[in-house]
């Protein structure tokens, strides 16, 4: 029997599937009664399930990251998909297909990461492509680099995300570049590259997605800041010689200011064209990522606009 994967459950349609568990809650109802709420995803995307009058056995029968089989049924409640569950219990994972549950497969994990790594092999400024290249040669980083998602639910919210958001804002970078010949370039780009490695150490991705401990506690700037000190180090030992300290501080600013704004969790805001361009470029790959979700995954079929969007304030409009 063909999977059914989340992004083709529509309105009353029987669910009997296997999906990976997170975010799993034990609630009480306006009676008191205890019902289970979690979130279901696989590589289409996650979805909210509730099972109506459990106990304390079935919420420690299982755990955040592990594969469940949910039978139910889905059904519309405030303009979002959700599954009524008669039924979850804990599957092994030699029942499961992984390949259902990698959005960014294999395939374009390894175009993704030749694209990136030509880009900043083809960095003018010596001093950056050596520091690129510590990056690149830390087999543990690059492969938490490459599977990290990029967020836990905003944008780029799966497996392979932050090598994606950051392979396209690197290749905008560039393009922005020719259009603006007072930028830096290079600085540019590498910080397009730089501004989110903190995040290969704020977020826990094995399973569950979510915050690590140094995530919650310090966030991926400042864990970005101290990994670029190291690399800054490291790069000296490479090539014998120091590091710039003026392209070290203008990096360092890019990564302290690319949220832009203070309301934004940015630390510092953007104080030279390099740091104003990468927090530009970030939101944009980030704010469009997000919209195209919302269209694509919009469950408002008879309609040119989508459902209204709190978290937006407005509906977007789909067209014919």
């Amino acid at each position: 029997m063909a999977r059914r994967y989340i992004n083709e459950l529509t309105e009353q349609t029987s669910v009997n599937e296997i999906y990976r568990v997170t975010n799993k809650q034990l609630r009480p109802n306006r009676n008191g009664d205890l019902y289970l709420q979690v979130d279901l995803s696989d590589k289409t995307g996650t979805i909210t399930a509730r099972l109506w009058n459990v106990h304390e056995t079935i919420y420690q029968s299982f755990e955040n990251g592990d594969y469940i089989r949910v039978e139910g049924k889905a059904q519309v409640f405030q303009g979002s998909m959700q599954v009524i569950a008669k039924k979850i219990f804990r599957v092994p994972e030699s029942e499961v297909e992984e390949e259902d549950f990698i959005q960014v497969s294999g395939v374009q994990v390894d175009k993704l990461v030749l694209k990136m790594t030509e880009m900043l092999r083809h960095l003018e400024e010596p001093a950056l492509t050596n520091l690129a290249e510590c990056y690149l040669m830390d087999q543990e980083f690059m492969e938490k680099f490459t599977t990290a998602p990029a967020g836990v639910r905003h944008h780029h919210a799966y497996l392979g995300g932050l090598l994606e958001h950051v392979t396209t804002m690197m290749e905008v970078a560039r393009r922005v570049g020719d259009c603006y010949s007072y930028l830096n370039t290079d600085l540019v780009v590498m910080g397009a590259f730089l501004h989110d490695t903190g995040k290969v150490a704020e977020l826990q991705f094995d399973g569950e997605l979510s915050y690590t401990n140094e995530g919650q506690l310090l966030g991926h700037m400042f864990l970005g800041l101290s990994m670029l000190e190291k690399k800054i180090q490291e790069a000296e030992s490479l090539s014998g010689e120091p590091f710039p300290s003026e392209l070290a501080l203008r990096l360092k600013h890019l990564l302290a200011s690319h949220h832009g704004e203070y309301e934004f969790g940015s630390p510092k805001l953007p104080m030279t064209l390099e740091a104003l361009a990468l927090h530009c470029i970030d939101l944009l790959d980030s704010k469009l990522a997000a919209f195209e979700q919302i269209l694509r995954e919009d469950l408002n079929t008879a309609s040119p606009w989508t459902t209204f969007q709190p978290s937006l304030q407005r509906k977007l409009f789909k067209g014919s």
